[in-house]
């Protein structure tokens, strides 16, 4: 798929996945690889990755979250990073959520490109309950937090996309003039 069709047909899964049809491996790890590849932070590379692909695993990380699309998906990645990004804004901070945030773009990029759909599920995981259970079931350290998690597969039922505000709603060129 073409780098501007694959932006233009990204959506956010936010229902049901179809847990009969399986992610390979080579592709989950291509998809990593793709968030491994972003820029960060004096080139800090602080996000770190889980694929979980086991069946099991994953019905139980739903069942932590209580959320359809972990509840479903055949295969989830979790975005790790550092405790500090939820406890003092700072440009440390500031730099962690970045590189965070630009390593999950490139994965849900890569997803859509290799024809899949995913989501960007962080809500959940803002409950200590959810963030210690899932961590606790996935042996992460003290010293990392499940910032963000993308599911990955196919949809159950496809979702519309929803739409986009029009270019001069949020650009301009040369100086302020978006309408608002």
């Amino acid at each position: 798929m073409e780098f501007f069709q694959a932006i233009g047909r990204r959506y956010s899964q936010k229902k049901a996945f179809d847990p009969a049809r399986g992610v390979p491996a080579e592709d989950l790890q291509s998809i990593v690889q793709a968030g491994m590849a972003a820029p960060s932070a004096g080139n800090g590379q602080s996000p770190e990755f889980i694929i979980v692909n086991d069946e099991a695993t994953v019905r139980k990380i739903g069942d932590i979250s209580q959320w359809v699309p972990l509840q479903t998906a055949p295969a989830v990645i979790l975005v790790l990073s550092h405790p500090h990004m939820r406890q003092t804004l700072d440009s440390h901070t500031e730099c962690l959520i970045g590189d965070a945030m630009v390593a999950t773009e490139n994965m849900l990029l890569a997803c859509t490109a290799l024809g899949y759909c995913c989501g960007l599920v962080d809500g959940p995981f803002l409950k200590p309950e959810v963030q210690r259970g899932v961590c606790e079931l996935l042996g992460i350290p003290d010293d990392r937090i499940i910032f963000i998690s993308v599911p990955v597969g196919y949809p159950a039922e496809p979702e519309p996309h929803r739409p986009k505000k029009p270019f001069a709603q949020r650009a301009s060129w040369n100086k302020y003039e978006i309408e608002r």
